[in-house]
Parts: structure tokens; sequence; C-alpha cells
């Protein structure tokens, strides 16, 4: 059982993985980015890793993907202003 638990986690970091690469908006990579720290942290839970799965979830799913779109916001805001 513990073993089908760990295989499942790591099915679900490769799809999280795959799928923030494959995306072309930055907004929605730093989405998908966030689900990919959310699946980290389940595997690092389910291996026993309790307080390295709580820092993935601060930082990967929250402060991480925080940043990102932040960024792109004002990139973006940049890019529509009149020179």
């Amino acid at each position: 059982m513990d073993d089908a638990l760990v295989v499942a986690a790591l099915v679900l970091v490769a799809a999280a993985a795959t799928a923030a690469v494959l995306q072309r908006d930055p907004a929605r990579q730093a989405i998908v980015l966030s689900l990919l720290g959310l699946a980290l942290a389940a595997l690092f839970t389910v291996l026993q890793a309790p307080d390295v799965g709580l820092a993935q979830l601060a930082v990967g799913s929250a402060v991480t993907p925080l940043m990102i779109l932040l960024t792109v916001r004002k990139v973006r805001q940049r890019k529509g202003r009149p020179k």
C-alpha cells in the first residue's frame, strides 16, 4: 500500500511538471506551478519528510507563483503603456 501511494504521488508530480512545461502563457504557468508545489508537498509528506513538505507548501505553492504573477502583471502593465 505504501509503495502504491509513493508511485501515485510521483505520477502526480510528473503530470504537474509536464503540464507546467507545456503551458505557453506565463500566468497559466504560475498557476500550474502552484499545483506542482502542492503535488511535491504531498510527495514529501508521503516520503515521511513533513518538514520539507510544509516548506514546499509555503514556498512552492504560494510564494513563488505569487511573485511570478505579480511580475507578469507588472510587465504587462508596462508593455501596454504608451511611450
